[in-house]
């Protein structure tokens, strides 16, 4: 029989929070650190994308707009696509990655601590590569698809195309690192007694997005070479004066974009999975069948590229089994959806702004949903491709979907990175502008592309019947921004002014709630036991249900801990108030007071520069390519040739020196 330890909510000025200082995060290993600094760029380039897309939202208000010349309208819609999907989207859900799943696996970090730095390091050295482009007037301009052979040199002969392929090989770098490492840790490192039926639902999702990465990443980094072969060494791999296949491109394209989108959209699924079951009390209905749902849409996401290609003339039998397919990949995600409704169904739910943002997601991506289904037709595709309706359609998914399950992540996790809590009354004003915003923005672009709008004009003549929907499209974008404000206020505001959050402020089930608030940097002073899916709903004590959050400015007092125990005998669900179930149960979690891992004499990866160094040698090294096409040839020769010995010296000496021993 075990024994439990409580341990008291500790402020964030304790010594949990290690050491600071730019050094200090320069050389950090620390999946949460790290997990932080995804969290800040990635937010940092959301705010950029959503200028972008003010930008283009201007120009697109009225008939005839002036506000963007059509060259700089195409690097702007560009930059604003790519940013969001390869700068924003990913790279948020890399930061709950690198945050949470050690945390709800039992770990106390990844496999790989120093491979995790470089993948960071790569992602924000290939941001900044790419948006470099736009100081010297040449950002990329062909569209986040890049379509061959429209991008070859024959039609694009400056330096735009160019950013755009070298920045993608970069970003994939940095993707395929993360996902080998994620997978081995998963797979490695989980604590005793946590099989992978035990698995948090996010872990899982995450488990899922890693192999999706793995697969899909080396098909779009083969296309990309081609290109860049094309461009760069005269090549033909897309002229298709050479008897090249003018489809070569789109079929290598999107045999990667496709399963993108769900590389996009299960981490929100996952945060959606943890935050649904906290706040109703109950845990998800049909978890078995929500596993195998993830990974049959990860395996179908793989069989339906072609419906994007619906209107190139594969003839009747490509168009067939490509309709079918997408077809049947609506049935996990329903599935999905059904469950999340289910779980909610009788529960005793609690509307925090998490909450609020989850189900957010359920009702804005079974709208998208609807319309990707529409899209299973080709004769009603082609209608729809190329018009505003796929605009409100992969809308609907990646903001209605990815952003707001990653908005609702971000409200429920901020308590454990930060030890406070966001306000919930500024969190409200940010979830119902978001909200309103996002559908008035996005939900006339059906009727506009249903009206014949195409997508990728820059300005439109008057009369057509476009303008009403525009006009509200931009208004919708104005909302957008003003909630997005608040939200950065309140995410600024609440490090120093947000309540203390104790451990485990919304009365979690999973492992990342047993621990102090920020945690450790061992995580764990003894890796736990595990003995269900939700080990603190069966382990709690009435001393760790009594941690509920409060504030010294008068805000009321978030008593979720207290509401569950008085719907406890109304809705019957496995969180236990009871010491004697928490020994029972089996679970041991122990704490250390504040200590540290040198105190404890817990082994940790001590920091290091190297993989900073490693991947800025790797990006001078990709840099130099760039010089090719100005002629400069033994420019571009002595710069790769340099960031190549930078890269191979850093990557000896990284790879020489003991883990524990570096420096």
């Amino acid at each position: 029989m075990a024994t439990t330890a409580t341990a008291p909510a500790y402020a964030p000025t304790e010594s949990y929070v290690g050491e600071s200082g730019l050094w200090s995060w320069l050389t950090t290993v620390d999946h949460k650190r790290i997990g932080t600094l995804y969290l800040f760029t990635a937010l940092f380039f959301f705010l950029v994308g959503g200028v972008e897309a003010g930008l283009i939202r201007w120009q697109l208000m009225y008939p005839n707009g002036k506000v963007l010349s059509a060259e700089m309208y195409n690097q702007m819609f560009t930059m604003h696509g790519t940013t969001m999907i390869f700068l924003a989207i990913m790279p948020l859900s890399a930061a709950f990655f690198n945050y949470l799943i050690p945390l709800q696996i039992g770990a106390r970090d990844v496999a790989f601590p120093r491979l995790n730095a470089f993948s960071y390091w790569v992602y924000l050295f290939g941001a900044m590569f790419m948006n470099f482009s736009w100081f010297i007037g040449q950002a990329p301009n062909g569209g986040w698809f890049g379509y061959a052979p429209l991008t070859t040199m024959q039609f694009s002969q400056n330096l735009n195309i160019d950013f755009w392929v070298i920045g993608l090989q970069i970003l994939g770098v940095s993707s395929l690192a993360a996902a080998f490492n994620f997978i081995t840790t998963i797979i490695n490192m989980r604590a005793p007694g946590m099989n992978l039926m035990r698995m948090p639902m996010f872990t899982w999702n995450a488990f899922v997005v890693q192999f999706l990465l793995v697969l899909a990443f080396p098909v779009i980094t083969i296309a990309l070479v081609f290109l860049q072969f094309d461009r760069f060494f005269g090549t033909q791999f897309y002229e298709i004066a050479a008897g090249a296949d003018p489809l070569l491109w789109q079929h290598l394209f999107w045999v990667f974009g496709h399963p993108e989108v769900y590389i996009l959209i299960l981490p929100a699924f996952g945060l959606t999975s943890e935050i649904i079951p906290a706040f109703s009390r109950k845990p998800i209905f049909g978890y078995p069948v929500m596993v195998y749902a993830t990974m049959l849409i990860a395996f179908l996401g793989f069989g339906v590229w072609a419906h994007h290609m619906f209107a190139v003339g594969m003839g009747a039998i490509g168009d067939t089994v490509f309709g079918v397919t997408t077809l049947l990949i609506a049935i996990p995600t329903g599935v999905k959806i059904f469950n999340w409704i289910f779980t909610m169904w009788g529960g005793s739910i609690k509307f925090t702004t998490s909450m609020k943002f989850a189900i957010a997601l359920v009702a804005l991506f079974t709208i998208g949903g609807i319309s990707g289904v529409m899209h299973a037709s080709p004769p009603a595709d082609l209608q729809q491709t190329d018009t505003y309706f796929i605009v409100a359609h992969f809308h609907y998914v990646l903001f209605g979907g990815s952003m707001m399950g990653i908005f609702g992540g971000i409200y429920f996790y901020f308590p454990k990175m930060t030890g406070r809590l966001l306000s919930e009354k500024i969190g409200n004003w940010h979830f119902w502008l978001t909200f309103i915003g996002m559908n008035l923005t996005f939900f006339p672009m059906h009727f506009s592309g249903l009206m014949g709008m195409p997508r990728r004009i820059y300005t439109y003549e008057a009369g057509q019947g476009w303008e009403l929907f525009n006009l509200m499209s931009t208004y919708g974008t104005i909302i957008l921004i003003i909630g997005t404000a608040i939200f950065v206020w309140n995410f600024f505001r609440s490090f120093k002014k947000g309540a203390i959050a104790g451990n485990d402020p919304w009365g979690g089930g999973t492992l990342e709630w047993s621990i102090p608030s920020p945690p450790p940097e061992y995580n764990f002073a003894k890796i736990p036991r595990v003995t269900s899916r939700y080990p603190m709903w069966d382990m709690k004590s009435p001393a760790l249900t009594a941690e509920v959050p409060h504030t010294a400015n008068g805000d009321k007092r978030l008593d979720v801990d207290v509401a569950s125990k008085h719907a406890g005998a109304a809705h019957p669900n496995p969180i236990g108030n009871d010491p004697k179930q928490a020994a029972e149960s089996g679970m041991h979690i122990e704490h250390a007071s504040g200590k540290t891992a040198k105190e404890l004499h817990i082994p940790m990866p001590n920091p290091t520069i190297k993989p900073l160094i490693c991947a800025a040698g790797m990006i001078i090294m990709f840099s130099g390519l760039i010089f090719i096409h100005t002629g400069k040839m033994p420019l571009a020769l002595a710069t790769m040739i340099g960031g190549a010995l930078i890269m191979v010296n850093a990557l000896y000496a990284w790879l020489l020196t003991p883990l524990e021993d570096a420096h």
